[in-house]
């Protein structure tokens, strides 16, 4: 393993929390319409289906230096799968941006306010009209995240390095995608198929 990502697994989540400083794009009704839609798509006390047992099995090992407890790894995993598929992308980047965002603690807050697993900027709250959501509870907090996401992915037209910059607040650089990627090579991703 190398010096860069030693020191990384050393940094505590609160230097993880990394989100820059964002601020609200000027969006058009229907996107906003379409975003408030997705971030309300099914209730979050709704339990997830069960993940792709290899699949599960494999993050569950690999999440395990960030979660102990069997349960509540489980559970995440779970609630990740499901969040990623409604927003239709991958999971395993799904974890690698968490794991970058927030170190798995779900109750970060960075210096620039964004808060929970995928360090979500609290002006999305206004943008999508939902000011009284809480992003510190995980399962809306995954919501917000990968409807996020998926938006800027649409909008960079697939391209997931500026997609991922975009979700970053930093636009035109690379430091944050490279940092993502290097997460998915090193932790969550699989080079044969789940």
């Amino acid at each position: 393993m190398g010096l860069l990502m030693a020191a990384f697994l050393f940094l505590s989540p609160a230097t993880l929390a990394r989100a820059a400083a964002q601020v609200p794009e000027k969006l058009s009704p229907t996107l906003l319409a379409t975003l408030g839609n997705a971030t309300a798509a099914l209730p979050f006390d709704t339990p997830p289906e069960s993940p792709p047992r290899t699949w599960f099995a494999r993050r569950h090992a690999s999440l395990a230096r960030f979660i102990p407890q069997p349960e509540q790894r489980s559970a995440l995993l779970a609630r990740i799968q499901a969040e990623a598929a409604l927003a239709g992308l991958a999971p395993d980047i799904v974890l690698a941006v968490i794991q970058v965002e927030s170190g798995f603690d779900a109750q970060a807050i960075s210096s620039a306010g964004a808060q929970g697993l995928m360090q979500v900027m609290p002006f999305w709250k206004e943008v999508i009209g939902r000011s009284a959501d809480d992003l510190l509870e995980p399962g809306l907090n995954l919501r917000y995240g990968c409807t996020i996401l998926a938006h800027y992915l649409a909008l960079e037209n697939g391209d997931l390095t500026r997609a991922l910059a975009r979700y970053n607040g930093s636009l035109g650089q690379t430091w944050y995608p490279e940092r993502v990627m290097q997460s998915w090579v090193e932790y969550w991703w699989t080079p044969h198929y789940d």
